[in-house]
């Protein structure tokens, strides 16, 4: 099996080479179906995905160990990182399959490539299916908003120990040039809990201000 996964491929000639552009494309699309599974993504994200595998394989086919060349190569890609906005953690990890991949093609590998890409895109999509490392649904996070008169330490103590496991307030902020407060919550709220009923009380003691009782956000998700 293992002998297979690594026979070597002459990419010099013409019709290695070509082989080689179709295996990394090929590793590319996988790569990208994989990635918009169950995802928010751009149309150029996903193409860039799908194209990545073989401008890497190309880049490592013209360089064909020559020492120079590579060192150059390494600059140019250095230089791209800086010029792009940062991802979030599943991004970064397609854009590295994508890169290994192309190397792996680029060197000779090419079945290698096409088993790399296509194992670890379907262990991808499995642990998306098993919602590994997804947040309890009962973790929510709320928004509230009170007027300046109004005490915000332990003003809704009483109602969050009725409803919450646990609750940690996360940030304070200003808003409406001072009048207001905006505090945001953590919460674990209890089995059996109404969110309606929740959020009554919460108004009567906000003076009808606004309130937004939401599942946590995930902006914790950049590498």
């Amino acid at each position: 099996m293992f002998d297979g996964l690594l026979a070597l491929t002459d990419v010099s000639g013409a019709q290695g080479f070509l082989l080689a552009s179709l295996s990394a494309f090929a590793a590319g699309l996988i790569i990208a179906f994989a990635y918009m599974f169950r995802s928010v993504y751009t149309r150029g994200f996903a193409v860039t995905l799908a194209l990545l595998p073989v401008v890497v394989q190309v880049v490592i086919c013209i360089v064909n160990g020559n020492l120079g060349t590579g060192v150059a190569v390494m600059g140019a890609f250095s230089l791209v990182r800086f010029r792009s906005a940062p991802g979030g953690a599943r991004e970064i990890c397609s854009v590295f399959l994508a890169m290994a991949a192309g190397l792996a093609a680029g060197t000779g590998y090419l079945v290698l490539a096409l088993a790399l890409a296509g194992g670890v895109s379907l262990l991808s999509v499995l642990l998306l299916l098993a919602r590994f490392g997804e947040m309890p649904a009962r973790d929510k996070e709320l928004k509230i908003t009170i007027p300046e008169s109004l005490d915000y330490t332990g003003v809704f103590d009483d109602i969050f120990r009725r409803y919450t496991r646990r609750c940690e307030l996360v940030s304070v902020r200003t808003t409406n040039m001072g009048s207001l407060y905006r505090l945001q919550y953590r919460l674990w709220m209890r089995e059996g809990m109404h969110e309606k009923e929740f959020i009554d009380e919460l108004r009567c003691r906000n003076g009808n201000l606004e309130i937004v009782l939401g599942r946590v956000a995930a902006d914790h998700e950049e590498l």
